[in-house]
C-alpha cells in the first residue's frame, strides 16, 4: 500500500540535481509535490499535522514522567512510525538468538523465497536507530523486506542491547559481533562473503560507521559497503577542524520556519551534561572523543568500505552526514551522498507514506547489484 502516486518515485529517480558542498558532490532529490525552496514535502507536513501536532505547537504535552525509568519507557513508546509492506513477492522470515559476551542478541533475516537456492546472494545487515536507548527491529522490518526483494539479497536485522540497561560498548560490540557472525557463516546463509553490506539509520548509522572502523582496525570482517542514513557521527560538542553546525545552513520558508526549526535540533553541539540520550549511552564523558562513539573523530578514514550516505534536508544530522562524506572522500573512500529535499529525520520509518523512503531503498538495492 502506498499513500503516494508511483510517479513520485519516477521523479525522485530521474529529476535529481548535483550541488557542490564543501568540495563534494551531493545528489539532491526533489520533492515530488513541491518545487518551492525551503518547504517541507506536503506529505511529510501532513503526517506532522496528523500525528505529531504536540511537537509543532499543538495541544499541551502530557505531564512529564516522574522517574528515569518512566521517562525512558515513554521515549521508547514514542519512537517509530506505522509503515507499510510494499513487497510484491514472497519473503521468508527467520529468527535466531545469538549470545555474545553474555548478551542475548536477536538476528532476523529476510529473503525472497524464489531465489533461495542461489547460494551467492549479496547480504545487508541493518542496525536500527533509536538514540541508543530505543528503537525496534519491527519499525525497520518492512524497509528490510523491501530491500531484500529489490536487491535479491538476504537482509539481516539486529536486535541489539539498549542503553541505559546495557551502556557503551555493549550495543557496539553486539552489532560488530553480529556482523562478524554473518561474515563467518556466509556459506551457511547462502550469501557471498565478498558482498556483505552494513547499514543503519540515526543511532544505527552511528553504529554502522563505528562497526566499519572497528572491522578495519581488527582486519575482519571484510565489508563491501556501508550505508549511513542520517547518521550521528559526533557526540555532544566534540568536533574536528572544519566542521560547523549552524541554523544558517538550512533554508527555511517563512510560513513553515516555526515547524522546521523544531526538526533540525538533532546534531546541534551541546554540553555532555545537557544531552540526556548521550548520558544514558556512555558513562564516561571522555568517551565522546572515542572514534567508536564519535566516528568523525577517527584519526583516519582510509581503507573503509565504499559508502552511501543519505540525509534529510530538514534534519540537523544532515550536517553530520555531508561532513562525514567529505571525510571519506578526503581519505579516498568511494562514496555517494544523497540529500532528500523537504524531508525530516527518520523518514525511512514512513515507508509507504512518503516516496523518499522507497526511493532510498531502490538506491541501496541498485548499489548492491553493482558490487
Amino acid at each position: 500500500m502506498r499513500k503516494y502516486d508511483e510517479k513520485a518515485i519516477e521523479r525522485l529517480q530521474k529529476e535529481t540535481s548535483i550541488i557542490d558542498n564543501n568540495g563534494i558532490k551531493v545528489v539532491v532529490k526533489p520533492i515530488p509535490g513541491e518545487d518551492r525552496e525551503g518547504y517541507l514535502d506536503p506529505l511529510e507536513l501532513d503526517l506532522m499535522e496528523k500525528f505529531w501536532a504536540t511537537n509543532v505547537g499543538g495541544e499541551d504535552k502530557a505531564a512529564e514522567p516522574t522517574s528515569k525509568e518512566m521517562m525512558i519507557s515513554a521515549i521508547r513508546d514514542s519512537m517509530g512510525f506505522p509503515n507499510y509492506n510494499l513487497n510484491t513477492v514472497e519473503i521468508h522470515t527467520k529468527f535466531e538468538e545469538l549470545t555474545f559476551d553474555e548478551n542475548k542478541v536477536g538476528l532476523w533475516r529476510y529473503y525472497p523465497r524464489k531465489t533461495e537456492k542461489n547460494k551467492k546472494r549479496p547480504a545487508f545487515v541493518f542496525i536500527h536507530g533509536g538514540g541508543w536507548i530505543g528503537g525496534s527491529v519491527y519499525t525497520v522490518e518492512n524497509f528490510c523486506k523491501l530491500l531484500s526483494e529489490l536487491a535479491d539479497a538476504v537482509v539481516f536485522n539486529i536486535d541489539y542491547s539498549l542503553a541505559p540497561e546495557k551502556p557503551f560498548p555493549n550495543g557496539l560490540n553486539d552489532n560488530y559481533s553480529a556482523v562478524k557472525y554473518v561474515y563467518d557463516n556466509a556459506e551457511a546463509y547462502g550469501i557471498d562473503a565478498n558482498k556483505i553490506c552494513i547499514g543503519g539509520d540515526s543511532a544505527g548509522g552511528n553504529y554502522t560507521a563505528a562497526v566499519c572502523l572497528k572491522a578495519r582496525d581488527l582486519g575482519t570482517p571484510k565489508l563491501a559497503m556501508q550505508v549511513l542514513i542520517y547518521p550521528a557521527v559526533t557526540m555532544a560538542d566534540a568536533k574536528v577542524e572544519g566542521y560547523q553546525w549552524s541554523e544558517d545552513f538550512f533554508e527555511m520558508c517563512e510560513e513553515q520556519k516555526h515547524i522546521i526549526k523544531n526538526c533540525i535540533g538533532l546534531g546541534r553541539p551541546i554540553k555532555f551534561e545537557d544531552d540526556m540520550f548521550l548520558q544514558n549511552y556512555i558513562s564516561n564523558k571522555e568517551d565522546i572523543y572515542n572514534p567508536y562513539v564519535s566516528p568523525m573523530l577517527a584519526k583516519s578514514h582510509a581503507n573503509l568500505p565504499k559508502a552511501i550516505l543519505a540525509g534529510a534536508e530538514f534534519d540537523g544530522l544532515r550536517l553530520h552526514t555531508e561532513f562525514y562524506a567529505k571525510q571519506l572522500s578526503d581519505a579516498g573512500v568511494d562514496f555517494t551522498v544523497f540529500r532528500y529535499k523537504g524531508m525530516t529525520h527518520a523518514f525511512i520509518d514512513k515507508l509507504g507514506h512518503v516516496a523518499q523512503a522507497e526511493d532510498l531503498c531502490i538506491e541501496i538495492a541498485n548499489a548492491m547489484k553493482n558490487l
